[in-house]
């Protein structure tokens, strides 16, 4: 996985996706590389447009997020108008004992 990671981050910094460029970058994160895995990734993705793959993604993903947001549990109920008028005249009685 760390070496899609590697290669996101080369694209996103507008840098080359090559193996010497994402052997540096693995190397920089502290990554024992594997040149065979290198070689791999590079060569897995030279056609491929990360961008496009990007949005798709983003895309796709959205509803899945929206989707799991309710949840199983009933919505809390929003206090009723009368009770915040009860409390209304029991603060005002309350501060009209402090006046006398």
């Amino acid at each position: 996985m760390e070496y899609l990671y590697g290669a996101l981050l080369l694209h996103k910094a507008g840098q080359t996706i090559n193996d010497e460029n994402l052997k540096k970058t693995l190397t920089a994160a502290g990554v024992k590389v594997d040149d065979a895995r290198v070689k791999a990734t590079v060569t897995a993705l030279k056609d491929v447009d990360i961008e496009k793959v990007l949005a798709e993604t983003t895309i796709a993903a959205a509803p899945a997020a929206g989707a799991a947001a309710p949840s199983s549990e009933a919505p809390a109920e929003e206090p009723k108008e009368e009770k915040k008028e009860e409390n209304n005249e029991e603060a005002a009685a309350g501060l009209g004992a402090l006046f006398g």
